[in-house]
């Protein structure tokens, strides 16, 4: 056997560990998440006018062997325990969760309950008192994966805000965080503040959605300070650094663990003239541009499902493949760094001309560091005094052994 041969075989079996790794806690019988417990929440929704936040993420399985994958809408178990639901608000890509980043949500109705769907993305993010007048309580059921400029953590600081000025309570099913364990990137500045980014926080924050919920309360992060009635129903048995497999892809273009796992690392480059692979069967697994010829990697983003106007459509780019590389527990900068050495093209910068790099960012520092030349080490070192000073305010609230 040659030595090419060897190293794929190595790598392969890294990157099976690291896949194993990820999944190693899907088949512990003695987890759960909050939406399982239902003997914690029905009886505090009992006589309640309800409102939910969900989309396809939030589910209860049956648990019907041989395979967990049979389950139920958190909608449709609550309608079904008599629990009174008079709302669904729906966050970014929709209550069946199947819409485009950053596509306009409409109002409707389920067709299956006939409950009215109040979009909580487009022009209204933020619960209006009209549409609390005759809600008691909130329940928030979604499927997170633990990055800064994930929108529904930012969906959740709006429920919150709105539940606090109309005194209505918010209990949010907890669910793992698959980035959990762990803190990285760069903290956000408030200047920079926006709903893909809201909180001094950085890119990688270690903290489940009814943590964050819990340290956004805490810290008085809401609009004038203001605090809400808040609860969370807890995991069962869930451990940060152990990796739970999630069942429903959170939104379009994130299918599987694979792409998740490369989310923070990759989504600098949404700000870019690069793409991430919107548009291929391999969204945020690749990465590449018609001017970084360099790489040997090909690929032309098309309209599909997820990408109905991908960045670049139709347009060859080259790069990298990274579906096969091993499991990440930290951002990899060195993607970034390289596209941006190999990038050429004298018509368009790098960066684009709106600065939505910076947005995602969460300041114009990582920007003009990687434009002075700074290197993937100096660049880390320098996010280390602002992540120690957020460390101290995580700590505060985390619920699960970490």
């Amino acid at each position: 056997m040659n030595l090419k041969n060897i190293k794929n075989l190595l790598l392969i079996g890294i990157v099976f560990l690291g896949n194993l790794a990820f999944f190693n806690a899907q088949n512990n019988s003695d987890f759960k998440t909050g939406a399982e417990q239902s003997e914690l929440y029905l009886p505090l929704l009992e006589n309640k006018n309800v409102a939910v936040v969900t989309n396809k993420t939030g589910f209860v399985p049956l648990h019907i062997q041989p395979s967990p994958t049979y389950r139920i809408s958190i909608v449709d178990f609550l309608v079904e325990n008599k629990i009174n639901i008079k709302k669904i608000f729906a966050p970014e890509h929709g209550f069946r969760g199947d819409a485009d980043a950053g596509e306009s949500i409409e109002n409707g109705t389920d067709k299956k309950t006939g409950i009215p769907i109040v979009s909580l993305y487009g022009d209204n993010k933020k619960p209006k008192p009209e549409q609390l007048k005759d809600i008691d309580v909130i329940v928030f059921d979604i499927q997170d994966v633990g990055v800064r400029f994930y929108t529904y953590i930012s969906t959740l600081t709006y429920i919150m805000e709105a539940a606090a000025e109309n005194n209505v309570e918010v209990l949010v099913f907890d669910r793992p965080n698959p980035h959990d364990g762990y803190i990285d990137g760069p903290v956000l500045k408030k200047k920079w503040a926006s709903f893909v980014g809201m909180h001094e926080v950085p890119v990688v924050y270690g903290l489940t959605i009814g943590e964050y919920g819990k340290m956004v309360n805490g810290e008085k992060w809401l609009k004038n300070g203001v605090q809400c009635n808040y609860t969370v129903i807890p995991m069962k048995n869930y451990h940060k650094k152990s990796r739970y497999g999630i069942l429903e892809k959170p939104s379009p273009n994130l299918p599987n663990a694979k792409a998740i796992n490369l989310y923070p690392s990759l989504c600098f480059f949404e700000g870019t003239q690069v793409s991430v692979g919107r548009g291929t069967d391999l969204p945020f697994q690749i990465y590449g541009s018609p001017w970084t010829k360099n790489y040997d990697f090909k690929f032309t983003p098309k309209p599909t499902s997820g990408a109905k106007d991908p960045f670049l459509n139709g347009q060859l780019c080259y790069g990298e493949n990274l579906s096969h590389c091993p499991y990440l527990r930290e951002l990899n900068l060195d993607w970034l760094l390289n596209a941006y050495k190999h990038y050429k093209n004298p018509e368009q910068n790098f960066f684009l001309k709106n600065l939505y790099f910076d947005t995602l960012a969460g300041s114009d520092e990582l920007r003009k560091q990687i434009i002075a030349g700074k290197s993937a080490a100096e660049i880390k070192d320098s996010w280390k005094p602002d992540l120690e000073k957020f460390q101290k305010i995580r700590e505060k609230y985390v619920m699960y052994p970490d």
